[in-house]
């Protein structure tokens, strides 16, 4: 979208937001530098960055509560569950809403007259139709452009490669527990270093704190990173998954893997478009 409308092929846009998490992957940071000096300044375009905190240090801190990523629990008793997600609502939807509440001049808790809103775009593709839903504020009007002009996620990823921008990384939280083995798999052989800090967090998290759970209590079962509820460094990251042996086949299984990614083979995350789950609220673009 950002491409678009600094080519003139979308209308101008007043400003864009990144809501940070503040553990997303160096790639990710750096490829942010990339669009903000090569796509956005010269086109007049501010990108802001929004932050709620960190995630990896709020997770590990004992004064907060603990369940606010979508762990994977083993219970005392062998049975399976997850704890709560919260951390889109936390860390994305909330620090956005808090910059638009700002820009429009009316901070919380301040009352927005009706009338005063943001048309915001957000990045869904034709795939994903099926996500786009209205604002759940009304001082948010949202659009989606890349459906408007019948873009498919091949549409896009075409027209990024066309512009020098094919290696444009996803952006989720190194440590998701959504994350599938082929981003288990990349980050531990290509980022070691990041691969060492995500298995140093899924140890530390097993027992979560003082203050685990929902109700604030400690947790029963055991905490983990990969769903295979095993520490990160001797779960089964090398099997190939169907939704990653789908996506080696082409489009005849577009289906499996449409039906994987429901399942939680989630491949990034944004805040109206997370795979985990019911559409929670990209990174926005924001036009008068």
């Amino acid at each position: 979208m950002l491409l678009l409308a600094a080519e003139g092929y979308l209308p101008g846009l007043d400003l864009a937001i990144f809501a940070d998490t503040g553990w997303e992957p160096r790639a990710v940071y750096d490829h942010l530098d990339r669009l903000e000096r090569e796509i956005a300044e010269p086109a007049g375009i501010p990108i802001l960055r929004v932050s709620s905190g960190n995630i990896r240090a709020d997770a590990l801190d004992p004064a907060k509560r603990f369940a606010s990523m979508p762990l994977h629990i083993l219970n005392p008793d062998g049975g399976e569950g997850m704890s709560r997600r919260q951390c889109t609502g936390q860390y994305k939807i909330r620090p956005i809403k808090e910059k638009v509440r700002e820009l429009l001049g009316h901070p919380h808790p301040q009352r927005i007259p009706a009338g005063v809103f943001v048309e915001q775009w957000i990045g869904i593709s034709t795939d994903e139709f099926h996500r786009a839903k209205d604002a759940d504020v009304a001082y948010m009007k949202n659009r989606f452009p890349l459906i408007e002009q019948g873009f498919s996620r091949s549409d896009c990823q075409r027209l990024l490669r066309s512009r020098g921008f094919g290696s444009t990384p996803k952006s989720s939280c190194l440590g998701c527990p959504y994350h599938g083995n082929a981003q288990w798999r990349a980050l531990r052989e290509g980022s070691p270093e990041e691969w060492r800090d995500v298995v140093a967090f899924d140890h530390a998290i097993r027992a979560g704190n003082a203050r685990a759970t929902a109700e604030g209590s400690p947790l029963l079962g055991q905490a983990y990173l990969h769903r295979s509820r095993r520490p990160l460094d001797e779960a089964p990251v090398d099997r190939v998954t169907a939704h990653e042996w789908s996506g080696r086949q082409g489009d005849i299984f577009d289906a499996i893997a449409d039906a994987e990614l429901e399942n939680g083979e989630a491949d990034g995350c944004s805040p109206w478009a997370c795979r985990s789950g019911s559409p929670a609220a990209g990174d926005l673009a924001l036009a008068a």
